[in-house]
């Protein structure tokens, strides 16, 4: 009698944890549906772009020795200067991951745009974009962007004009996709945003948090040096 008891309690929590696994399983699949479904009637292609303030250039890795862009992040500032260029945007908004002195995503996405003759005074750096719900929090918040142009891969676009949007940024979205990514690139990616933007709806329903570092407002409309942390210039003695 106690093993058919013990039998049944052991059936009993199988059925609740195959219940929950899949109840679980159903709803990320739900929240994953809800940010595509979100986003996806403000993602367009560049000749679409209504015009707007900013584009908004989501970071991704620098090589540390030569501060060069990787293949990914040099597509998105490609597209972004292209927008830029074609009287789509502005002003161009690069934000990314500063929060280490010898790690500088910002600096070297502004340098490379300055190279390809976008004026630096028309550049602001976000030091503090250390994932993409900070992003757009900080750019509606610090940087009281109202009306943007999203600019990133393909698989990240969703999440990102959602969470603008979220923020409270009349944004669209651009995909950076110019070049074909590996097979195990996509696979990885794909998985990692599945859980993203799972991250992404809870954010902004449930948690709310603030960004990691907020900071005084530096209007996008107003003088892009007081983004930048160049050291001060020297004055000579006379």
């Amino acid at each position: 009698m106690l093993a058919m008891r013990g039998w049944s309690r052991a059936r009993k929590m199988f059925w609740i944890f195959v219940v929950c696994f899949f109840g679980s399983l159903l709803v990320a699949y739900g929240m994953n549906w809800w940010v595509h479904y979100r986003a996806q009637p403000y993602v367009v292609g560049p000749e679409q772009v209504d015009r707007a303030q900013v584009a908004i250039v989501l970071g991704a890795l620098v090589y540390n020795k030569t501060g060069g862009l990787s293949p990914v992040l040099q597509d998105r500032v490609d597209v972004a200067i292209d927008l830029y260029k074609a009287g789509k945007v502005e002003r161009l908004l690069m934000s990314g991951d500063h929060g280490d002195p010898t790690y500088d995503e910002v600096n070297s996405m502004r340098a490379y745009a300055v190279k390809r003759g976008v004026p630096d005074q028309h550049i602001f750096t976000d030091h503090a974009g250390f994932n993409t719900y900070d992003t757009m929090a900080r750019a509606r918040r610090v940087f009281l962007v109202n009306d943007a142009v999203v600019v990133t891969n393909g698989f990240h676009l969703d999440r990102s004009v959602f969470l603008a949007r979220s923020a409270g940024i009349r944004a669209q979205g651009v995909a950076a996709d110019r070049r074909q990514l590996m097979d195990i690139e996509n696979v990885y990616n794909n998985k990692r945003e599945f859980l993203a933007r799972c991250k992404a709806v809870l954010n902004v329903y449930i948690l709310r948090p603030d960004p990691m570092f907020l900071g005084p407002e530096i209007p996008i409309t107003g003088d892009a040096s007081l983004s930048h942390d160049d050291p001060p210039k020297q004055s000579s003695a006379k």
